[in-house]
């Protein structure tokens, strides 16, 4: 049955962004993890994901050979590494591939639906949707018994921070309260290791503390820890039995709220305004811009995986026929060069470049996803056909980005047919890049328990892609 969160997600979560981050960020580094291998052990991931589904040919793996009809009018250029050619519109990042490793055959045609709910839930955990998501699609809402994110399962196998959660998700949880995104949550491992979602928005971008402190309507710390008045509120909103693992889970969330809302600092924590002017100006005023900004600080704080997804603008809904994001059925390159590719060439290159320099990049793993690629041909029936110039969903091939965290940059892996429709040379799945990303973290027991204390593995599929480190 559907994991449902209406207890939940406004009353914790929203208490959630106050936050256990109620602490100074820059004094806060996690120690190295121990291992007993003779490689580069990442501290934290950072994951970018571009939400709707992100035209790979478009973007890092560009066809300037292929047919007018499939290449379009983007031309590419050289970068600061001999291997790569980006987009002529990734000028910034362009001049930080030397860091990067572009993974262009990825694909997932035989066992995906080619809608938005599939592709999030395969991509965010490394394994294939089941029959319910071909039988419901994007109706198909989170269930208790899904297989838990690739963030959860980093939040269960490394060793707690002491003072911040393990797993972090901003500016917003994926989806529509009825139609939230599978595959983002802990699932089977249970709540516990749910990620934190910290809340922002696009008209205030520095102010990703103001929606937490909705709840209690920015009262003082005193008035807040009246914990007493705090959980009568609670009860008075979600009254479940006794008995019932609800109330189990509800119990965790009132914990979890009040290590929250007991901090003194989290106002603080969370003000991007104390970065320096410079700092926040190489990164650019957005909310995405500002998010990535903040996942920066998150892992110097020692945060093991932070999430960034995408906040879309409702101005391209219409525009580009895309819900706001990435999803862009219609007016395609115009979407992409006027306002996509700018949003994020300027803070990811700003990313990367200041993880660098604060040597930082070396133990964060950063990585770029979507749940899709965009089919090479253009023209979506659904938005004018070939006039509309829109790119409609292509689960059949995607590329992926990966930069630090022992990765070597300046690299490209795989390759796709001549019109990059499908996976060529070294083709790998999700599951690939679950195993990679859990390689890099030093997670090699892939053993746990469920939420009814029964022992099962992560992930039998896939492989680490090694030669990458």
């Amino acid at each position: 049955m559907p994991l449902h969160h209406t207890l939940t997600r406004r009353s914790f979560l929203v208490a959630g962004g106050m936050s256990y981050f109620g602490l100074d960020l820059a004094s806060r580094v996690a120690a190295a993890p121990v291992s007993t291998e003779l490689r580069t052990v990442a501290k934290s991931t950072i994951m970018i994901w571009l939400s709707g589904g992100a035209s790979h040919i478009d973007t890092w793996d560009m066809k300037p050979d292929a047919p007018e009809e499939y290449r379009g009018s983007f031309k590419p250029v050289a970068t600061s590494a001999p291997g790569i050619r980006l987009c002529e519109h990734l000028p910034h990042l362009a001049k930080q591939a030397h860091h990067l490793a572009v993974v262009r055959s990825l694909g997932d045609h035989r066992r995906g639906t080619g809608d938005h709910h599939a592709g999030y839930y395969y991509n965010l955990t490394g394994h294939a949707p089941d029959r319910t998501f071909h039988q419901l699609l994007n109706a198909r809402t989170p269930y208790p018994t899904d297989w838990p994110s690739m963030a959860s399962v980093v939040a269960l196998k490394r060793p707690p921070h002491p003072h911040l959660p393990s797993a972090i998700t901003l500016p917003h949880k994926e989806g529509a309260p009825e139609y939230t995104r599978p595959g983002q949550f802990a699932a089977r491992l249970g709540i516990e290791y749910d990620p934190v979602f910290v809340d922002g928005t696009r008209e205030r971008p520095l102010d990703f503390a103001v929606p937490a402190l909705s709840l209690s309507g920015d009262l003082p710390a005193e008035r807040v820890l009246d914990r007493r008045g705090l959980l009568h509120a609670l009860d008075a909103a979600h009254r479940v039995a006794e008995d019932s693992p609800a109330n189990r889970d509800y119990s965790i969330y009132q914990r979890k709220a009040f290590t929250l809302l007991s901090s003194r600092q989290t106002k603080a924590a969370f003000d991007l305004g104390a970065e320096p002017e410079k700092v926040r100006e190489r990164y650019g005023k957005g909310i995405n811009s500002t998010s990535m900004l903040m996942a920066r600080r998150l892992v110097e704080a020692g945060v093991p995986f932070v999430t960034v997804f995408w906040k879309g603008d409702r101005e391209l809904d219409t525009l580009c026929k895309s819900g706001g994001g990435w999803d862009t059925h219609g007016n395609n390159f115009n979407c992409l060069k006027d306002r996509l590719l700018p949003e994020f060439d300027r803070p990811f290159a700003a990313l990367l470049d200041d993880l660098h320099q604060r040597g930082l990049l070396e133990s964060t793993l950063v990585l770029v996803s979507s749940e899709m690629g965009r089919k090479p041909k253009i023209g979506d029936p659904r938005s004018g056909g070939q006039g509309g110039a829109g790119r409609d969903h292509w689960p059949a091939c995607q590329s992926v980005l990966l930069a630090g965290g022992g990765i070597k940059g300046g690299q490209a892996y795989g390759t796709t047919d001549k019109r990059a429709e499908y996976p060529d040379q070294n083709p790998v799945a999700p599951e690939h890049i679950a195993r990679t990303v859990f390689h890099a973290m030093g997670i090699d027991d892939l053993h746990a328990v469920d939420r009814e204390g029964r022992p099962f593995h992560l992930m039998e599929d896939g492989r680490a892609l090694t030669e990458l480190f």
